[in-house]
C-alpha cells in the first residue's frame, strides 16, 4: 500500500520527467514510455466509435458467452458492462463521452454544400437564421420567408405525382452518411413504377412540418421528407423519411407514413430507398397516408 507520501514523490517524478521530455520512469513501478503528443498522426490515434459495441465482449468470463453475446446482437444498447469497483470501466466511460461527442457532432454540424451539389439540389432555407435558433424555435423550421417559397415556385416543376425534399433536421450527419445510395434508388423505383417526379432539393433546418408548406406550394399528390433523426448514443447516422398524400400546413401527424431507422446497422439506405418507393406507389393507389394507409 503506497503511502500519501509516496505517492505525492511519484507525482512530482513523473511530472518532472514529463517537462522535460524524458522516458517516465518511477522507483518502484512499471516503466511507462512518454510519447510527444504532438508528433502523434491522426491516423494512430484508435477510434473507439468503431468498435460495434454487440459483438465487444465487455464482461470478463461471462457464464454462459454465447447467450450473452446472442443477446447483445440483438440491441445497440450498452447491455453487460463491467466496472471497477462501484465505477464504470475507463474504456467504458470513453466509449460513453465519445458516442456523445458523435451525437452533438450530428447536430450542430452543416451538411456540406458539396453534398447539396453533388446530389444537384437546390437550397431553400427555413425562417430560422442558424443552429441556435433552429433549436429553440421549432416553429420557425416549419416556415418560409416569401422570398423562399418564390424560389420553389420558380424552380420546381408544379403537380408533380412525387415530391421529393431533403432536410438536415437534428442530424446532418445522418443525411452525410445516406443521401447518396438512397436518392437514386428511390427515383429509379418510382420511374419503374411510371411514376412523376417532380424536382427534388434541399431544406436548411428543416422540421418534419415544412413538407406540408411544400407540398401546398408545388402541388404535389406525395411528399416524401428525408430527415436527419434526434441522435443518440447508438448512432449519429439514422435518417427518416416522411410520406404525405395532399400535404397542408396543419396536417395531423397521424396522416404521415413515416420509415425510421435508415442507417448501415438498421435498414441499410439502398434496401430503404426500394421499399420508400413501393410504399409511394401504394399511397399514390390508395389516395391516402398515415393511419389511413393499409400496407
Amino acid at each position: 500500500m503506497v503511502s500519501e507520501k509516496e505517492l505525492k514523490k511519484i507525482i512530482e517524478q513523473v511530472l518532472l520527467q514529463i517537462k522535460d521530455n524524458q522516458p517516465v520512469e518511477v522507483e518502484g513501478c512499471s516503466t511507462l514510455q512518454n510519447t510527444e503528443i504532438s508528433n502523434i498522426d491522426d491516423n494512430e490515434l484508435f477510434d473507439l466509435t468503431q468498435v460495434d459495441l454487440r459483438k465487444q465482449l465487455s464482461v470478463p468470463n461471462p457464464e454462459n458467452e454465447e447467450e450473452y453475446l446472442s443477446l447483445k446482437t440483438k440491441t445497440p444498447a450498452r447491455l453487460g458492462v463491467w466496472r471497477a469497483g462501484p465505477r464504470y470501466k475507463t474504456e467504458t466511460l470513453l466509449r460513453f463521452r465519445a458516442d456523445h461527442a458523435v451525437a452533438m457532432d450530428a447536430v450542430f454540424t452543416d451538411v456540406a454544400q458539396e453534398t447539396i451539389d453533388e446530389m444537384n439540389l437546390f437550397m431553400v432555407k427555413t425562417k430560422c437564421k442558424d443552429k441556435d435558433e433552429y433549436l429553440t424555435r421549432p416553429d420557425l423550421g416549419r416556415k418560409f420567408d416569401e422570398e423562399e417559397i418564390n424560389k420553389m415556385k420558380e424552380k420546381c416543376q408544379m403537380n408533380p405525382q412525387v415530391q421529393i425534399i431533403v432536410a438536415d433536421g437534428l442530424s446532418s450527419t445522418a443525411i452525410e452518411a445516406n443521401i447518396r445510395d438512397i436518392l437514386p434508388v428511390v427515383v429509379q423505383g418510382l420511374e419503374g413504377y411510371k411514376v412523376k417526379v417532380g424536382t427534388p432539393f434541399f431544406i436548411k433546418y428543416g422540421r418534419v412540418p415544412s413538407m406540408d408548406v411544400v407540398s401546398e406550394v408545388t402541388g404535389a399528390d406525395v411528399t416524401c421528407l428525408f430527415v436527419g433523426e434526434r441522435p443518440g448514443l447508438a448512432t449519429g447516422e439514422s435518417m427518416s423519411a416522411y410520406m404525405v398524400y395532399k400535404g397542408y400546413p396543419g396536417i395531423p401527424e397521424a396522416k404521415r407514413t413515416v420509415v425510421s431507422n435508415i442507417h448501415k446497422q438498421g435498414t441499410p439506405a439502398a434496401e430503404a430507398g426500394a421499399h420508400i418507393a413501393e410504399i409511394i406507389k401504394k399511397i399514390l393507389d390508395a389516395k391516402a397516408s398515415g393511419v389511413d394507409l393499409k400496407l
